[in-house]
C-alpha cells in the first residue's frame, strides 16, 4: 500500500488505513514482537491479541482476503528482529506492522548488562525506516505493564517506554500506549487481574492489548458483526482487581 503523494506521518497513516480499509483491495498484515505478541502459556489456552486481531479483521470487518502473520518470537528483541528481517518482516510485503517490544531489552542481567536505551531507541528508528521502505504502516506499542517488585532485572519499563514514545514522536508514526492504557486499569499500578505473571499478560491482559489496538486503528465493524469489542471490554471489565 505504498503513498508516495505525500510524506508518511501517523496522520496520514490512519488516514490511508480507513481508505484501505473501505476499499476491496486485500492487505497484508504483520504483527511482530516477543513473548507477550507471540502469546504463548500464559494465555492458558486462550486467544492472544493477534488472534483477537485477527478475527476483527478477518471476520467483523469482512476482510476475508486478508492475511494476518504473526511473526513474533518469545525472548527475542529488536535486534533480533532486524537481524531476521527477511522471515519476519519483508518476505510477507507488508501494508501493516505492528510491533510490541522491550520487555526483553529493559532486563538487566546476572552479570549487570542490559541493552541501552539510546541504543534501543536507535533500532527502532531503524525498524521503522525498514517497514516505512516496504510502504507499509507501521504502528509501535508500549510493552504493557510490570509487576517490578516481583520481575528483578526488569526496573527500567519506564525508560525503555519513554524510548519508544520518543520514536514513535520523531519518526511520527502511529502510536499505541499500552502501558499508560494498563496502568490507567490498574488506577495508576500494576492491573493484577490482567496479568499471568510479573510481566506476561493473562487472557483478559490481551484482550485489553486487543481493545486498545483495535480501537486506535478505528476498526469499526457493522453493528450486526459487532460482537468482538463489547466482549473484549467485559472481559477486561471482569478481569479487574483493582477498580
Amino acid at each position: 500500500m505504498p503513498n508516495a503523494e505525500s510524506p508518511a506521518s501517523a496522520a496520514s497513516d490512519l488516514r490511508r488505513l480507513t481508505e484501505a480499509l473501505a476499499a476491496e483491495t486485500p492487505l497484508n498484515w504483520v504483527i511482530t514482537g516477543d513473548s507477550i505478541t507471540h502469546g504463548l502459556v500464559h494465555t492458558q489456552g486462550e486467544r492472544n491479541y493477534a488472534e483477537h486481531l485477527h478475527e476483527l479483521i478477518r471476520g467483523e470487518l469482512s476482510r476475508t482476503r486478508d492475511i494476518v502473520i504473526n511473526s513474533a518470537i518469545s525472548g527475542h528483541r529488536i535486534t533480533d528482529i532486524l537481524g531476521d528481517w527477511e522471515r519476519r518482516i519483508s518476505s510477507w510485503k507488508p501494508d501493516v506492522v505492528t510491533l510490541m517490544i522491550g520487555t526483553n531489552d529493559l532486563a538487566i542481567g546476572d552479570d549487570g548488562v542490559g541493552v541501552d536505551p539510546a541504543a534501543f531507541a536507535a533500532s527502532l528508528h531503524e525498524f521503522v525506516s525498514r517497514a516505512r521502505d516496504l510502504g507499509a504502516i507501521v504502528v509501535l506499542q508500549t510493552p504493557p505493564s510490570i509487576d517490578v517488585p516481583n520481575a528483578p532485572g526488569r526496573e527500567r519499563l519506564d525508560e525503555f517506554a519513554d524510548a519508544v514514545r520518543a520514536v514513535a514522536a520523531a519518526d511520527d508514526v502511529i502510536l499505541v500506549d499500552q502501558l499508560a492504557r494498563f496502568t490507567a486499569l490498574g488506577n495508576g499500578g500494576v492491573p493484577w487481574g490482567l496479568m499471568g505473571d510479573p510481566f506476561h499478560p493473562n487472557a483478559a491482559g490481551h484482550a485489553a492489548l486487543a481493545l486498545e489496538l483495535a480501537n486506535a486503528l478505528g476498526f469499526s465493524p457493522e453493528p450486526l458483526r459487532n460482537r468482538t469489542l463489547p466482549l473484549l471490554a467485559a472481559r477486561v471489565a471482569m478481569a479487574r482487581l483493582n477498580p
